[in-house]
C-alpha cells in the first residue's frame, strides 16, 4: 500500500460535470483523455462526472449466466469484472489519473472506495468493505447489499473507467441481471436505505472535493478487505462501467 499521492501530478484534477452521456461517447472520450494523458499531450488529470441513459456493459470476466434473462443488449468493455447497469440516478465518475510510481492498482481502489465511503456516511448510510469483493457495501442484519461499484483499467499508467454509487435509481432494472456476477448478495441505492430524496446533482460538490482528497491523502487509508482478487489482475480491476 503506497504512502502518499495515488497520483503522479500535483496539480489541481479537472472536473467536467457532463450531465446524461451516451455510454459509447463517454467511452470514446474517456480513452482519448487517456492516450492524450499517457502521451503528456494532456498535462494534467480529468475526471467525468455524469449519467448514462439505461445501459448494462460487461467486463472481461462476464460470465454468460450473468447477461440479462430478458434479452437486452449488453455492450462488452475493457475495464476488469463482470456485468453491471448505468443508467439514470446513478452517479458515474471516470477519473482519467495518471498514477504515481510504481503503480499500484490496489491502493487506487481503495482510494476510490474511501471516497465513496464517506460520500455515503455523509448522507446517513453506514458503508464499508467486504472480504475479497471490490466496492462499497451495506452489511447487516438483511444481508450484503452493494451500493457503489468500481471497475477500472489502467494502460501506460493512467486510470480509465471508474466508480458508479446509486443515489436513486429504478432498481428493478438490476433484476434481470447478475449484478457484478454476485449471486448471493443484492444491490441498493441511498435514496431506498435512507427514504430522503436525493439526486445525482446534489453529490457532485462532494463527491469532487471526496475523490481529490482520497486520491491525494499522504496516507492511504486501511485496507477493509483482502487483496486477492483485486491484485490478480493488476490491470483491470472491478464491476462497473
Amino acid at each position: 500500500m503506497r504512502n502518499g499521492s495515488a497520483r503522479l501530478s500535483s496539480e489541481p484534477i479537472e472536473v467536467r460535470r457532463l450531465g446524461v452521456v451516451d455510454y459509447q461517447d463517454a467511452y470514446a472520450l474517456q480513452h482519448e483523455l487517456a492516450d492524450r494523458r499517457a502521451s503528456e499531450e494532456l498535462d494534467h488529470d480529468v475526471m467525468l462526472l455524469l449519467e448514462h441513459p439505461s445501459v448494462y456493459t460487461a467486463g472481461k470476466r462476464t460470465e454468460d449466466s450473468d447477461r440479462p434473462t430478458n434479452g437486452a443488449p449488453v455492450i462488452d468493455v475493457d475495464r476488469g469484472g463482470r456485468i453491471t447497469w448505468h443508467g439514470p440516478g446513478q452517479l458515474v465518475g471516470y477519473p482519467i489519473v495518471k498514477l504515481a510510481e510504481p503503480v499500484d492498482v490496489v491502493d487506487y481502489v481503495r482510494r476510490l472506495e474511501e471516497a465513496l465511503i464517506r460520500l455515503c456516511a455523509a448522507h446517513g448510510v453506514a458503508t464499508g468493505r467486504v472480504d475479497g469483493r471490490s466496492g462499497v457495501w451495506i452489511r447487516d442484519e438483511a444481508g450484503e447489499r452493494k451500493l457503489g461499484q468500481i471497475g477500472i483499467r489502467v494502460a501506460k499508467g493512467v486510470t480509465l473507467h471508474g466508480f458508479a454509487l446509486n443515489i436513486d435509481p429504478d432498481m428493478t432494472v438490476f433484476d434481470a441481471i447478475v449484478p457484478c456476477g454476485i449471486a448471493d448478495a443484492g444491490v441498493t441505492s441511498i435514496v431506498k436505505e435512507t427514504g430522503a430524496p436525493l439526486a445525482v446533482d446534489d453529490v457532485l460538490d462532494e463527491v469532487t472535493a471526496l475523490i481529490t482528497a482520497c486520491l491525494d491523502d499522504e496516507t492511504p487509508p486501511s485496507p477493509g478487505h483482502t487483496d486477492d482478487t483485486l491484485a490478480s489482475a493488476p490491470a483491470t480491476v472491478g464491476t462497473p462501467q
